[in-house]
């Protein structure tokens, strides 16, 4: 008898989000889809944001202000309802790309609210995209809003990331966050793949009370990867690169290694 072929895995789109900002959750999608790539997995990164900080975190300003301002942005690619794979930039690692984003994202709820099915326009740009098998990971970059385009993220993704601070603000919100993505049953079934607790500094006593807050929700489940405060970060950001190419064996970078492996299980 001819052998089987062996199925292709599925394309898993992961979104993170979080009405909170400062969460990390920029920080988190790029160097968690850096750590991927890094283990072999292809990955898509999209930069739904307007602050652009999923682009900077792999090209320059310059770079990334040129990119915006040309026609091949998420934004254009959602007005147009067009297939993202035109819309694809090569970073400089193997195996990791990018969809980038563009100011222009600041009118992007205006633009969806009088189309038709308002809800999928995104999944509908990404199909094309996951049908190829092309990448292991879909990546995106939610903005710190609870809005059309959120919902489009939230519709367009298989799992969320909750990245949350671990300080006195950084559970601000949280429960209308919880209950943002629980009023979207009937139009997604997206789950959330955990809570990722990031900036946690061992000095106070925060992500203690994180872990402890977080335990009331029974059905969330918490990473038990977390990230601490380390100025690496902020260096690899400055200098545009994910922190485990800035500094190999900080130890924030070894964190989102060891996270990226726990998400591969």
């Amino acid at each position: 008898m001819p052998e089987k072929k062996k199925k292709k895995a599925k394309t898993q789109t992961i979104c993170f989000t979080n009405n909170k900002g400062g969460s990390g959750k920029s920080t988190a999608c790029a160097n968690l889809g850096y750590e991927l790539s890094v283990a072999g997995k292809r990955v898509l990164l999209v930069d739904g944001d307007m602050q652009l900080n999923l682009s900077l975190s792999f090209f320059d300003e310059d770079r990334v202000l040129e990119m915006a301002e040309s026609e091949r942005t998420l934004y254009r690619a959602v007005r147009n309802k067009e297939d993202l794979s035109g819309y694809i930039v090569r970073t400089p690692y193997e195996g990791l790309d990018l969809v980038p984003s563009t100011t222009l994202m600041s009118q992007v709820d205006y633009e969806l609210f009088s189309m038709l099915r308002r809800e999928y326009v995104l999944k509908q740009c990404l199909q094309g995209v996951k049908d190829s098998g092309a990448y292991d990971y879909i990546l995106i970059d939610a903005p710190p809003t609870l809005g059309i385009w959120v919902i489009n993220i939230l519709c367009a993704a298989d799992a969320a990331v909750v990245p949350i601070e671990a300080s006195p603000w950084g559970f601000f919100g949280l429960a209308n966050m919880f209950d943002f993505l629980n009023g979207l049953k009937e139009l997604t079934d997206i789950s959330i793949l955990g809570v990722l607790i990031t900036k946690v500094d061992e000095r106070k006593n925060y992500y203690r009370q994180a872990r402890e807050i977080l335990g009331q929700y029974q059905s969330i489940r918490v990473f038990d990867s977390f990230i601490h405060v380390d100025s690496a970060i902020e260096w690899a950001q400055d200098a545009s690169v994910p922190v485990a190419v800035y500094k190999k064996n900080t130890r924030s970078a070894l964190e989102y290694k060891k996270l990226a492996n726990e998400l591969m299980r």
